[in-house]
């Protein structure tokens, strides 16, 4: 009888814990598909930034091809000259500072990426785990009602005695 109810203990101290190790594993898998959303939103932030610098990429080329028609078209004078120029300069500095950006956001794009897959089997092998603690759990609790039934058998058979 010391020893049933030492094994009851024992399943029970058994059940307890793997109920504690899922409800982690859930908590873990909670804070990565967590992540896995802010992960996704900066993502959808950077997209858009790449849009916006794409866009503003293509006004400076245009504004760089119209500058350069201009200054073929009207050499009237040497100071429309000297401003189309220093129009084409900043028009240029500002194409190679947002080439610069599009760039430095295209790999932070990528690195997000990156991540993003990284947390995506992060994911899929914690759900493996809570999937693999589920069974256990489930292989206990059945073990548990199982020496619960021989514990009531001995206790009524005990009983008749």
């Amino acid at each position: 009888m010391e020893k049933i109810k030492e094994k009851l203990n024992q399943l029970r101290g058994e059940a307890d814990a793997a109920v504690t190790r899922a409800e982690d594993a859930e908590g873990k898998n909670k804070k990565y598909e967590q992540q896995i959303l802010e992960k996704d939103q900066e993502i959808t932030s950077l997209t858009h930034k790449v849009g916006v610098l794409e866009a503003e990429l293509d006004k400076a080329e245009a504004k760089l091809a119209d500058a350069k028609a201009a200054q073929e078209e009207g050499e009237h004078s040497k100071s429309t000259n000297d401003n189309l120029t220093r129009k084409i300069q900043l028009l240029e500095e500002e194409l190679d500072a947002a080439e610069k950006n599009v760039k430095e956001t295209m790999e932070k794009l990528r690195q997000v990426d990156v991540k993003a897959e990284h947390f995506e089997r992060q994911v899929q092998r914690v759900e493996q785990e809570r999937d693999q603690w589920e069974k256990k759990y489930e292989e206990m609790q059945a073990k548990y009602k199982e020496s619960k039934a021989e514990l009531d058998e001995l206790v009524h058979s005990m009983e008749g005695l």
